[in-house]
């Protein structure tokens, strides 16, 4: 079977004129030595054939039809490892979020896309749609039975709405609907180290999925919901599990 050639970027590159808006002031493609630490750490390299340092330099070519439809870029975690280990500070994970941005929203995929739907519906921000009655009925029927349990954990709070606490505390939104139990831990953590917590009963839901879904109007809405909240409550540190 004959490979057939790689065709670069013919003209201006539309991709690359909108990248140039937003990559970092310390870092550009210019700048790119290919010397591959990126691709060395990246948990996504060698899914779909790509790695971090051949979709940065398909951006470099023009390659603006491969970029900006490749499924590896919602393969992608935004860990920003790559601009750790990137010598010259390249911001990668700005141009796997444009490129994600470039699809219709409705082809991006369905796990992200409805999970950041359900996020949007409810104001506890939970991905899996939970409302906050829901959520304190959870949390509280928890508590009272590992209190039950473990006596030396019967004065253990798992607050929502404190107010004046230092920390707001969020929540995988998993957790509160299918285990339970995994959220004990943490309030076993922060009850032995003495700390002033609370959960909002607003935006505890702790991922943002929208934000994955390079959906920015939505992503923000999720942030705001959240830290709305929590300068509400008068908390003084976000506590983001996530």
């Amino acid at each position: 079977m004959e490979d057939k050639p790689i065709k670069l970027g013919g003209g201006k590159s539309v991709f690359m004129e909108k990248v140039k808006q937003i990559l970092p002031d310390e870092g550009n493609l210019d700048l790119c030595l290919t010397c591959g630490a990126c691709a060395s750490g990246c948990p996504a390299t060698g899914l779909e054939g790509l790695d971090p340092r051949k979709f940065l330099r398909m951006a470099a070519l023009g390659m603006d039809e491969e970029v900006m439809s490749t499924p590896w870029v919602w393969m992608c975690t935004q860990c920003q490892r790559c601009i750790y280990v990137c010598p010259m500070k390249i911001n990668i994970p700005q141009l796997v979020f444009y490129a994600r941005a470039s699809w219709p929203r409705e082809q991006r995929p369905k796990g992200i896309l409805g999970s950041c739907d359900f996020a949007l519906k409810v104001e506890t921000c939970s991905a899996m749609g939970a409302s906050a009655e829901d959520f304190e009925f959870v949390v509280e029927d928890v508590l009272e039975e590992y209190k039950e349990a473990q006596p030396e954990f019967a004065d253990m709070e798992a607050p929502i709405d404190k107010q004046g606490a230092e920390f707001f505390l969020n929540q995988n939104s998993r957790e509160p609907v299918t285990e339970p139990d995994e959220m004990v831990p943490l309030w076993k953590i922060l009850y032995l180290a003495g700390a002033n917590w609370t959960y909002g009963s607003k935006g505890w839901g702790g991922e943002n999925y929208c934000m994955f879904l390079a959906d920015d109007d939505a992503w923000r809405n999720i942030v705001r919901t959240s830290t709305d909240k929590a300068h509400e409550l008068g908390c003084k540190t976000f506590l983001n599990t996530e």
